[in-house]
């Protein structure tokens, strides 16, 4: 299996749905696995 990531957009949506307290708890998990596949931010320099 290739080593994919998860595209900026998509992470950004995952990252809203987490903090949304009205969000159902299974929908946390597929964001939460979404997130932990995006690549890491880069440090600005």
């Amino acid at each position: 299996m290739k080593n994919e990531k998860t595209h900026n957009p998509v992470a950004s949506k995952a990252s809203e749905l987490l903090s949304n307290p009205k969000t159902p708890k299974n929908i946390k998990s597929v964001a939460g696995s979404a997130l932990t596949q995006a690549p890491d931010k880069k440090k600005k320099r």
